[in-house]
């Protein structure tokens, strides 16, 4: 038994690290397949959260929401990187939004749903882990570093659109004429309609009997209340970054 709780407690401060780290990281990134590995890495970091909780079969259900939206996201920015010309920097995009606008749209669905936006795949998953965690935590520490690294989710995935779809044209070229090859359009689309329809189909797959979960109503809002922090303070930072250039 105690063994066990030491395997746990090793497990859970791995897992916190990671989420962690590798948000820290992606938040200073300009490589667009670098910020999406990282998130992987944090997503992979949430699981083990989960397991180190003994939430395996939550962990499970993250697992398959998350491998649906984050392909999505591989999908579009490796249609991204092919229409602007074979470069991965984010910096040379800028109002890509203009000429792509499907892709536009279905990489905004993964990165929401990746930040656990309700009613999206993420959204099923993530708050079912938050919720469980903060009624089963070990302490403040466990709590405030798992809202800070849902807050670094966040951070990374509005800079990551912001640079790429809403800020300045950065000087790159771009081939518009991506989105006329249904080779590439296709598989995006489809994904895209399991990211929005896959998070309740799942749940109720993985969980026939509704769980209820008993938490103050600080608590309850938590997630909700740093998701929206994170954007308003990103959406600020970008803002002043390039008044100021």
């Amino acid at each position: 038994f105690i063994l066990g709780e030491t395997c746990s407690a090793l497990l859970l401060f791995i897992s916190i690290m990671t989420m962690f780290m590798s948000g820290v990281v992606a938040i200073f990134e300009y490589d667009l397949k670098k910020i999406i590995a990282l998130s992987t890495l944090s997503q992979l970091g949430m699981m083990m959260f989960s397991i180190s909780l003994g939430l395996y079969e939550l962990a499970f259900f993250h697992l398959l929401t998350h491998a649906l939206f984050k392909a999505l996201l591989f999908l579009c920015a490796g249609i991204l990187i092919h229409g602007a010309g074979n470069t991965q920097d984010i910096r040379s995009f800028g109002g890509l939004s203009l000429n792509f606008p499907l892709v536009t749209v279905c990489m905004n669905l993964a990165n929401l749903s990746l930040c656990g936006v309700p009613f999206l795949a993420g959204f099923y998953s993530k708050d079912l882990i938050v919720e469980l965690a903060c009624q089963y935590s070990w302490g403040i520490f466990v709590l405030l570093m798992m809202f800070i690294c849902l807050s670094l989710t966040v951070l990374y995935s509005v800079r990551l659109t912001y640079l790429s779809f809403v800020g300045p044209y950065g000087g790159g070229t771009s081939i518009s004429v991506c989105e006329s090859d249904y080779s590439l359009v296709g598989p995006v689309v489809i994904l895209s309609f399991t990211s929005l329809v896959s998070g309740p189909i799942l749940s109720w797959l993985n969980f026939p009997a509704p769980v209820l979960i008993f938490l103050p109503v600080f608590l309850k809002w938590g997630a909700l209340f740093f998701v929206g922090v994170s954007l308003l303070v990103m959406l600020s930072l970008q803002g002043l970054t390039y008044s100021y250039k």
